[in-house]
């Protein structure tokens, strides 16, 4: 049987502890990371594949229910909280289950019996769950986790194992490889016309030649990368 590897994201300690010991006692479930906040679970979410998120709704800075609206391709989520009047938000997110607090080892074998189900059903379609198409993404900027929606943004520069992204207000320079970023941002809005860059649509303002302008910044427009953006803007 697969292992399934999951996070815990919960600002209290208790909770945390108390999840930590609940969990540990699942056949085949490996704890990969327990996390304070939505900063440390972006992080746990870059590092290793997670199958599943034990998610608390009402933390500070960022909200689970934003944190989880931020990720294109979310794990499966368990919304853990104290407060039943989130639910409507579980259902709209597609979330596995809602526990609430204080939650017992017989509601979490029941949770983790969805977990089995979906990630079963999942295997067999070939696919993975996936969560309502975001208009905004969370960039680790500064050490803390920003909020850019994708409306905001006019283009993204690739700079090594760097990626600079331009918006309405200021850019923001990241931790992203482009390969990455591309695969976040949504296709119908975004294309790829450089090896270094990466432009709005909507931001675009005059195509002439192999130059793009948005504004009053000219971007190259790649050989390899001509002809699907040529197509794109006439269509």
């Amino acid at each position: 049987m697969k292992t399934i590897n999951c996070i815990i994201v919960d600002d209290e300690p208790q909770a945390r502890k108390m999840m930590e010991a609940f969990v540990s006692q699942l056949g085949g479930w490996k704890i990969l990371r327990v996390c304070s906040n939505a900063i440390e679970a972006f992080e746990a979410l870059q590092s290793s594949p997670v199958d599943v998120i034990f998610l608390d709704i009402k933390m500070p800075i960022i909200t689970g229910i934003d944190f989880l609206k931020s990720l294109k391709k979310p794990p499966l989520v368990i919304f853990t909280t104290a407060y039943n009047k989130y639910a409507m938000d579980g259902y709209e997110l597609d979330v596995v289950d809602y526990l609430l607090k204080p939650i017992s080892m017989h509601r979490l074998l029941q949770a983790a019996e969805k977990v089995t189900e979906r990630l079963n059903a999942g295997a067999e379609r070939g696919t993975n769950n996936n969560a309502a198409e975001a208009t905004f993404m969370f960039v680790k900027h500064d050490n803390k986790l920003v909020k850019i929606n994708f409306a905001d943004m006019l283009y993204v520069e690739g700079m090594q194992n760097f990626v600079r992204i331009h918006t309405n207000s200021k850019p923001y320079l990241i931790t992203y490889t482009m390969k990455a970023l591309e695969e976040i941002l949504p296709a119908n809005a975004f294309i790829r016309v450089h090896k270094s860059y990466i432009v709005a649509m909507n931001a675009i303002t005059t195509v002439y030649g192999n130059t793009i302008e948005i504004g009053s910044t000219q971007i190259p427009i790649g050989s390899n990368f001509k002809a699907d953006f040529m197509n794109k803007i006439e269509s």
